[in-house]
């Protein structure tokens, strides 16, 4: 411990002298990280759920949200009514489309030990690290994958912004069609 009262972990090159790698609090906090971005990525599949699961539920029970997919609608309605139609149709698509992007299966460019599908790959690399003690080793790990879970976030959110605006222009395109006598 130093006078700051920080906690470092040591490792033994291999002459067989101590080092010092990062404080522990370091290793904590990038683990924090790691989980709190994993939770974001739960959370953004969760939200553009949530938003499919509603437009689904408009189109398929209400008469106004079936209609806006017919051709008489268009071809034998007033102007006005046709306009928010075509409106609504486009953005629930849109909606939709870009929810179904949300949970479809990322990944980063590079991947760590952390992501289950390139344990293969990086098997060797993680056991001749432990073999050497090295814990710098796991701290790039944490740092790398945090990169990549950062990237897998920012890309679904993205595509969830996206879902919402489609969303609330799909109900106020219908409100406008309730509002028309």
């Amino acid at each position: 411990m130093d006078l700051g009262g920080n906690v470092y972990k040591f490792e033994t090159s291999s002459e067989g002298e101590a080092r010092e790698v990062a404080p522990v609090a370091y290793y904590e906090h990038i683990q924090k990280i790691n989980d709190v971005f994993s939770d974001q990525i739960k959370m953004s599949d969760q939200k553009a759920a949530y938003i499919f699961t509603f437009m689904f539920a408009l189109l398929v029970s209400s008469e106004e949200g079936r209609s806006v997919f017919t051709w008489q609608r268009y071809m034998e309605g007033e102007m006005l009514p046709a306009i928010f139609s075509v409106i609504m149709a486009l953005a629930s698509i849109f909606s939709l489309l870009a929810a179904i992007l949300v949970v479809l299966p990322r990944k980063g460019v590079t991947s760590t030990t952390l992501f289950w599908g390139a344990w293969r790959r990086h098997r060797g690399e993680f056991l001749e690290a432990a073999s050497r003690g090295d814990s710098a080793y796991l701290f790039r790990q944490y740092v790398d994958n945090a990169d990549v879970l950062s990237a897998i976030a920012c890309s679904k959110y993205r595509f969830v912004i996206a879902a919402f605006r489609g969303l609330l222009v799909t109900v106020l395109a219908y409100v406008c069609l309730l509002a028309i006598p």
